[in-house]
């Protein structure tokens, strides 16, 4: 028997098409392809897509190059879902165009907080006592 998730349960099929579907956003958004000026003005990086079992919906995590303007490219993504999504279909083969869903990535954000408990006195005090 094939094994066809990974440890955490997603399906392999599902991380495949969600990686697909990141690197073609990820090619447009880097060639300017899209003429929206907020989108060319920023480095914009598309860090995961989560595809939804039956490949319809997909999440797009998305953070600007240092966090600049966050609200601005994400309002930017979403008035040209309808052209992204058109190029996603025509490069990714599916049976249906998956309807995109543009947030912010707010992971980096938890590591920075959680790095910056970790350098606490507080913390490093309590550590220290080991």
């Amino acid at each position: 028997m094939r094994r066809t998730e990974t440890p955490e349960g997603r399906s392999v099929r599902l991380l495949r098409v969600g990686e697909q579907v990141r690197h073609v956003l990820s090619e447009l958004l880097a060639r300017g392809d899209v003429h929206d000026e907020t989108l060319q003005s920023h480095l914009v990086s598309v860090t995961e897509v989560r595809m939804s079992p039956d490949l319809r919906h997909a999440k797009v995590f998305v953070k600007p190059l240092l966090g600049q303007d966050e609200d601005a490219v994400l309002k930017a993504l979403r008035q040209n879902t309808a052209f992204l999504q058109r190029e996603v279909a025509h490069r990714v083969r599916m049976k249906y165009a998956a309807k995109l869903k543009f947030v912010a990535d707010e992971s980096f954000d938890e590591g920075t907080h959680i790095d910056r408990l970790l350098r606490s006195e507080k913390v490093a005090q309590d550590l220290d006592g080991d």
